[in-house]
């Protein structure tokens, strides 16, 4: 009698939501753990490695998987489900194997040709100064806040300003030279800031760097310049495959939220009252609307992203229109994830007040400020008015 061999569970041999729902048990197990230590365990983000989360937008000749914009959404939803900082970690983690697109080929392949599961934090504001020593290198110094997951990165990728001498280096009809700089996380010192509510386990602490030297070719310029590596992701432009990226958390939190007040309604009573949260059809009316707008905003932004992958894997570059409406969807969700969480959080009452409960990861992704910018820029690209210089950076 022979025994059956079982495959292991991994982006190689399975769907992405397969993979998803293999490790997110655990992610919901140890939620709590993972909060407590302000970071995610290293145990389960090395089981996140295993199983090619942060390969799945890497450039095939790096080993990665070159996923379709919709799988990769479904996949960290899932994972957002589960845990809202375990989704956060594995989209910021899967962010940096992507953009290694925009290196040189052979330079990526020098850097991670043999380290294809490497894990890197990533910011994008330009808080560092980068000064050309004339050679090929710049002296990289900076303070970078928000730096998701430094505490088990073994890479930075970290936005800088290119200086040449005292003056900012300026690129024709652009602006500043802003770009994002790699190098090795051992390289910085870790700020121990990361004290909120939401998110906790993102470990989103500030790194500071002083000093470094790093070659010009670890650095990339995806603001301004197509990408080097030739595929369908990156004929998406660079915001809207962080879009693609990121989407997903708020999505899931919010399914999260809803799913934790549907356990809670059927057992948890009114104050005063013998009758069930279930029952009440006030209640009843706010869960409805929470469910059918985040239902809703889900079905957009997987509708706009495969539009945007139709297009790409025809050989051209997404339309405007379809980068714009993957934009107002995304902040759709954003909307409808922070409605489902409020919707949940004001129906349960004292049982949600608790920082580890589900509802708090909503105040780590949904801010105001975001979403109206974001809605100003999509209105210039809906009515015919000047467009902004970031609806035509390069796909």
């Amino acid at each position: 009698m022979t025994t059956a061999t079982r495959v292991p569970v991994t982006l190689a041999n399975d769907h992405s939501i397969a993979v998803a729902r293999a490790v997110a048990p655990e992610i919901t197990k140890r939620a709590d753990e993972a909060e407590a230590l302000g970071t995610m365990p290293i145990d389960l983000v090395e089981r996140m490695r295993e199983v090619g989360i942060f390969r799945a937008l890497q450039p095939r000749s790096l080993g990665g998987f070159e996923m379709a914009p919709v799988e990769f959404i479904e996949m960290v939803e899932e994972l957002a489900r589960a845990d809202g900082s375990a989704g956060w970690i594995a989209a910021i983690g899967a962010g940096a194997p992507a953009f290694t697109a925009w290196l040189e080929p052979a330079v990526a392949d020098d850097l991670f040709g043999s380290d294809a599961d490497f894990l890197a934090a990533t910011v994008f504001a330009p808080t560092g100064r980068a000064v050309a020593d004339g050679i090929g290198r710049f002296a990289l110094d900076g303070r970078w806040s928000f730096a998701s997951g430094c505490r088990h990165a073994e890479w930075l990728l970290a936005g800088i300003f290119v200086f040449d001498g005292d003056a900012p280096r300026m690129i024709p009809e652009q602006g500043p030279d802003w770009r994002l700089a790699f190098f090795p996380r051992a390289n910085a010192d870790i700020v121990e800031n990361w004290d909120v509510l939401g998110l906790r386990a993102t470990g989103s602490n500030d790194v500071v760097a002083h000093g470094l030297r790093v070659a010009e070719e670890h650095t990339i310029s995806p603001f301004f310049e197509p990408a080097r590596h030739d595929g369908p992701l990156w004929r998406l432009a660079f915001f809207t495959l962080v879009g693609v990226a990121l989407v997903g958390v708020p999505l899931g939190i919010g399914r999260r939220a809803l799913d934790e007040f549907t356990d809670l309604a059927t057992t948890k009573m009114r104050a005063g009252t013998f009758e069930r949260i279930a029952a009440d059809p006030v209640a009843q009316v706010a869960f409805a609307r929470a469910e059918a707008k985040l239902r809703s905003a889900r079905a957009f932004v997987l509708e706009a992203a495969g539009a945007l992958w139709d297009s790409a894997r025809a050989g051209d570059p997404p339309s405007l229109e379809q980068r714009a409406d993957f934009q107002l969807a995304a902040q759709q969700a954003m909307r409808a994830a922070r409605s489902a969480v409020d919707t949940a959080f004001d129906l349960t009452g004292a049982s949600a007040v608790h920082a580890s409960h589900p509802c708090s990861d909503a105040s780590g992704i949904c801010t105001p400020p975001t979403s109206t910018c974001t809605s100003v820029r999509l209105a210039s690209s809906a009515m015919p008015i000047p467009t902004s210089a970031l609806h035509n950076q390069p796909a």
